[in-house]
């Protein structure tokens, strides 16, 4: 369970910045170079190499390289595992809704 939960952390660590996310929506589309990849961005190569990285670390995305050029693509596996727990979430706060609302419908019959 602490192995899956570190694993969670790392990956909303990853996508808690908006150019991981950027790349990640890119690498939707298919694989791509880390040129390609950096090409939105006004930031250095050494820098979103960086970005790369923890995406890499967590599991998101893997790259390899040919040469000079290195080649990302996604690891769907890694989203879902975030997609089951955003779903065990989200079927978590229905329920308590729904008892919620439950609840407040009692209250108001009895008056």
């Amino acid at each position: 369970m602490a192995n899956n939960e570190l694993s969670l952390d790392r990956t909303f660590h990853a996508l808690s910045d908006p150019t991981r996310r950027s790349v990640i929506e890119q690498l939707m589309g298919g694989p791509a170079t880390v040129k390609s990849l950096s090409e939105p961005f006004a930031i250095g190569l050494p820098s979103f190499m960086k970005h790369i990285k923890v995406l890499e670390d967590c599991g998101l995305i893997s790259s390899q390289k040919k040469g000079r050029v290195r080649t990302c693509e996604i690891n769907p596996v890694q989203l879902v595992v975030v997609e089951k727990w955003l779903s065990e979430q989200r079927a978590l706060w229905e329920s308590r809704t729904d008892r919620l609302a439950e609840y407040v419908e009692a209250l108001n019959a009895k008056e």
